[in-house]
């Protein structure tokens, strides 16, 4: 059995890490937060035996894939222009684009930008919505008062540097945190 490739691409000004497997039709595969191409790794298998181009990347700022410093190097502009550089450094005809979770907002916008080269979309756990002409934060408000998503965590001002004093807790925190395994106290 053939094994799940592992490359480089330098695209968009970074060096974007990516595993891949099969021959035919591109499928470019977009995982969310916190995760990697890892994520991916039954579905490359069974793309790449149903006759697919399986090709599922490390997301800017993820795995092995460069983590650039400033904040505005994480905009959607650069995120989708990675996908854009991943698939022009292929050589790949139009594509097949999944998104899920995080990697499902890159996805739409990337087909949004580029209708020319993504030909298809699927999006995973997260719907298409259109831009809003109001903020995330202030739609999620007047949609849900009283409610505040994790979301709304990482777009406050200087979240970074409450992440940045202990990444390692931070992540391993939030996934506990409402897994069940602690006590009601410590959720």
């Amino acid at each position: 059995m053939a094994e799940i490739a592992h490359r480089f691409a330098n695209v968009n000004g970074i060096r974007l890490h990516y595993a891949e497997m099969g021959t035919g039709p591109c499928v470019l595969l977009c995982h969310g937060f916190p995760e990697s191409w890892y994520s991916w790794r039954h579905q490359i298998r069974a793309l790449a035996d149903a006759g697919f181009h399986a090709v599922a990347p490390d997301m800017r700022g993820y795995g092995q894939t460069d983590r650039p410093a400033a904040v505005e190097a994480y905009d959607i502009f650069q995120l989708t222009g990675d996908l854009v550089g991943l698939v022009n450094a292929l050589g790949a005809e139009p594509v097949v684009i999944v998104g899920h979770d995080w990697g499902a907002w890159i996805t739409q916008a990337a087909a949004l930008f580029r209708p020319d080269l993504f030909r298809a979309v699927a999006l995973l756990s997260v719907p298409f919505l259109p831009r809003l002409s109001i903020s995330p934060s202030a739609w999620e408000q007047q949609k849900y008062p009283g409610k505040i998503f994790y979301q709304q965590i990482f777009r406050s001002p200087g979240s970074e540097k409450f992440f940045e004093a202990d990444v390692r807790g931070s992540i391993l925190n939030a996934l506990y945190s409402p897994s069940g395994e602690p006590p009601p106290e410590q959720r």
